[in-house]
């Protein structure tokens, strides 16, 4: 894939070459964290250089990083995968060296992310988790093609914000998501969510058929499922797979076990091409889960994210940039009140 040469926004008219990760540019990558966050940064991928050539070799991570005309690393993104989906990316993990930011670099790095390297690759779906303590990332994602589709309530520790004055005790995030390839399906619908369900949808109904979700779990099927701990944030993500006539049983158990080693954020990922999810989401909603909102593609058929917190969420610190989001917002707060206000 070619590289691009650039020039920064300044007067000095300094040069710099965007391009996905080179072996000898690894090393630099770990210098450009170390001057940022010293060893704090909790994805410790980024401060081992053979690690983050495998994983971008392999295709779980793809690293755009910007160079100086001296062979300096001043900024990255990247694309890795998270969800489910080995054909889903997120972006993220941004960051430029301070002497150059203000200079168009990372501008720079993000589209030739999305007019190069997403083609090339033929990913069908890209999405983000811009935070809400301030408006930037989000403005960048809507404006680059990512409209929100979810808010993840209270996702990270304010503390991992603590140099850019956040204040309240945890950082909301929304998830904005860009379909390149439309995958059909029939998604099933529950009553108690189709005011939300029809607006989450708005510009990603294509390739879909809508019903209402009236079956009940199937007897004597099992759930396959997946938890993942993130401990740094506090958060346990359930991914099910399936959902069977185990699935209260399933959910209680894996709860039980992410409480009782102390994790506050609980989210639950499931299939909205189920016909019975509108039982599993009645099971949660008795369990204090509300909605999060729409995942496009997200095990390649779409997904539903359901959410509990252990603690209070602080609604009125969450910055939000577009009408559409802080629709999403309202939606979510108020599914909240209502099962667990």
């Amino acid at each position: 894939m070619d590289s691009r040469l650039k020039s920064s926004s300044d007067t000095m008219n300094r040069t710099f070459e965007v391009h996905l990760l080179r072996s000898e540019d690894a090393e630099g990558v770990c210098r450009l964290f170390r001057s940022i966050y010293g060893e704090g940064y909790p994805i410790k991928i980024f401060y081992d250089p053979e690690r983050l050539i495998t994983a971008n070799k392999e295709g779980d991570y793809y690293t755009s990083v910007a160079k100086s005309t001296d062979g300096e690393v001043i900024g990255i993104h990247n694309f890795f995968r998270s969800a489910p989906s080995r054909d889903v990316y997120e972006w993220g993990v941004g960051l430029v060296l301070k002497e150059w930011r203000g200079m168009g670099v990372s501008g720079a790095i993000e589209r030739y992310m999305i007019e190069e390297v997403v083609p090339e690759l033929s990913m069908h779906t890209v999405f983000g988790e811009p935070v809400t303590h301030h408006l930037q990332m989000q403005k960048h994602s809507e404006s680059f093609g990512f409209p929100p589709t979810a808010l993840e309530v209270g996702l990270m520790p304010g503390e991992a914000y603590k140099g850019e004055g956040v204040k309240s005790e945890r950082v909301s995030t929304t998830m904005g998501f860009r379909v390149y390839r439309n995958i059909h399906q029939k998604i099933f619908v529950t009553a108690d969510y189709k005011e939300a369900i029809d607006f989450l949808y708005e510009g990603f109904s294509s390739g879909r058929t809508f019903a209402e979700s009236t079956d009940p779990l199937p007897s004597g099927t099992h759930s396959r499922t997946r938890m993942e701990l993130f401990d740094f944030a506090k958060v346990a993500r359930i991914t099910f797979y399936e959902t069977g006539s185990d699935f209260s049983d399933r959910i209680s158990g894996l709860e039980s076990e992410a409480v009782g080693k102390g994790y506050i954020v609980i989210q639950v990922w499931l299939k909205l091409t189920e016909p019975w999810i509108g039982n599993v989401v009645k099971i949660l909603q008795r369990r204090s889960f509300f909605l999060g909102g729409i995942l496009p593609q997200w095990f390649d058929d779409d997904g539903l994210l359901m959410q509990k917190l252990l603690f209070t969420p602080d609604f009125d610190s969450i910055k939000l940039y577009s009408d559409r989001s802080m629709r999403i917002r309202d939606l979510v707060k108020s599914d909240w009140q209502r099962l667990c206000g």
